[in-house]
């Protein structure tokens, strides 16, 4: 059974102005999912869809094979969640805000509560209102994890993090996922981030699925194509890649016309040989963060 499952999402806030325009994918046991997309793609809302926080206006999402609006206390004894703009009590001390959570899980874990918070050394006897923001968010995480959620929600967890506190929390939930199995879906900016902790990674372009690929896939089966201009004449290159099937962006930049494929730089070379007889092209594998600016830039 998928842990997520999303078929034909859609929701707008405004009329005629879909944010999420039929997004399906599912998430299967252990997996570990990094969700991409620019700000304003509908990645925190489809999480919050998936937290049952928000409904959805078509389509439906299951977690564990149930709908979350309709099972919400049973969903939310299976799911950690945290988010960027994630509100905690001001007034309530962190020995309170891990009181609260303690008598919310079925699951709680005394001890690794108690290990996560020598591992931050948390002040426990600190209000929330006199913490830093990163203390914040630490707070947030060791209350998500510390009933071993089958899954892990985190929508931009570490996001106005110091880079030590955000490799800390990245670090906490991996090992959470190498200790009980957990699923883990995250949205981040930091797409170094996504390198190292993601072994899929789905990317949302406005509203709509752009891509699903395991990161191996992602690294080794797109490549990018700088096709000289003086091959493109008159534009009719980029209209003929515009319309391939395997030619998924295409977009003109001040050195050349550059083309994503979802193939390997060898199969893109030969397609552009072959098929359109360019033989100036270049073909080349790229880093995640580069071939998300080529995506989302060439559509």
């Amino acid at each position: 059974m998928n842990i997520i499952e999303f078929k034909d999402i859609r929701r707008a806030f405004e009329p005629g102005r879909d944010v999420l325009k039929g997004v399906s994918f599912a998430v299967t046991p252990g997996e570990v999912v990094g969700l991409l997309g620019r700000n304003g793609a509908g990645k925190t809302t489809l999480i919050r869809i998936a937290m049952g926080m928000l409904e959805a206006q078509a389509g439906s999402v299951q977690l564990f094979g149930l709908d979350p609006r309709e099972e919400p206390v049973e969903v939310k004894q299976r799911v950690g969640y945290v988010s960027e703009d994630q509100v905690i009590p001001p007034f309530l001390r962190v020995k309170e805000v891990i009181g609260l959570h303690r008598k919310l899980f079925h699951n709680w874990d005394d001890e690794m509560a108690r290990g996560l918070a020598e591992r931050f050394r948390l002040p426990l006897n600190r209000k929330i209102s006199q913490m830093s923001k990163g203390q914040a968010r630490q707070v947030a995480l060791l209350c998500a994890v510390s009933h071993k959620p089958e899954l892990l929600l985190l929508d931009e967890p570490a996001g106005g993090l110091d880079p030590a506190a955000r490799r800390e929390f990245l670090e906490t939930s991996i090992q959470l996922l190498n200790e009980t199995g957990s699923t883990i879906l995250f949205s981040s900016h930091h797409l170094n981030d996504v390198e190292r902790m993601a072994d899929r990674v789905v990317l949302i372009h406005e509203g709509e699925l752009l891509v699903d690929s395991d990161m191996d896939r992602m690294h080794e089966g797109y490549s990018i194509a700088l096709v000289p201009y003086e091959a493109n004449g008159d534009g009719a290159v980029r209209r003929m890649l515009s319309r391939h099937e395997h030619c998924i962006a295409v977009r003109e930049r001040s050195d050349a016309l550059h083309a994503v494929f979802s193939l390997d730089p060898n199969g893109a070379q030969a397609l552009l040989d072959g098929e359109l007889g360019i033989d100036s092209a270049h073909c080349r594998n790229a880093a995640l963060e580069e071939m998300f600016i080529e995506l989302v830039e060439g559509q």
